[in-house]
């Protein structure tokens, strides 16, 4: 059985890593929403998809009503209103991105409130109980799957334009090696 002193450290380096991934996420779509004009934020690639603008705004409505009031309410708010994140109502970048933002501001300051007490409680997602570190979880991966898709879609519409935001493709080698020294990584033969 775990002591208390344990159980902290796990504690800590649970909201810590949750941190890190969450801040590298978001740092991977801001990189990509600076390559796009305004309108092409807002242009979606087939009629029934999501343009990138949509998907922030339903990002940012996602973690307001998930973060606000985290340990104390559900995380499904009264004054949520999912179905409005699904049209593209921002008049502007900085308009968009003041919202997108404030969601994010309020995942990082809730998390980073978090104790190993707090880590050990349960909340609600609409009405359903899950443990601190699930809910966590379950945001990660909402937002891992919705900044792919930002990614993704700006990739396409950047086309010759695009830089890449992590290791470029046949860059690898030359990154493992930079990181690791010689010898660490050996392309395949």
């Amino acid at each position: 059985m775990r002591n208390a002193a344990e159980s902290n450290d796990v504690a800590k380096a649970l909201v810590e890593g949750a941190l890190s991934a969450f801040r590298a996420n978001k740092g991977w779509a801001d990189k990509a929403i600076a390559q796009l004009s305004d309108e092409k934020l807002h242009q979606a690639l087939d009629p029934n998809t999501n343009s990138i603008a949509v998907i922030m705004k339903h990002v940012a409505g996602n973690l307001l009503s998930r973060w606000t009031d985290f340990l104390t309410a559900d995380g499904e708010k009264p004054w949520r209103d999912r179905d409005d994140e699904f049209v593209d109502t921002f008049a502007s970048r900085e308009e968009l991105l003041a919202y997108w933002e404030s969601g994010w501001r309020v995942l990082f300051d809730s998390l980073a409130g978090l104790t190993p007490v707090d880590v050990a409680q349960s909340v609600a997602i609409r009405g359903e109980p899950h443990s601190v570190p699930l809910a966590i979880q379950r945001s990660l991966a909402h937002c891992g799957y919705h900044v792919g898709q930002i990614i993704l879609i700006a990739r396409i519409l950047a086309g010759d334009e695009w830089s890449t935001i992590t290791i470029p493709r046949g860059g690898s080698s030359n990154f493992n090696q930079r990181v690791w020294g010689q010898g660490h990584y050996k392309p395949p033969a």
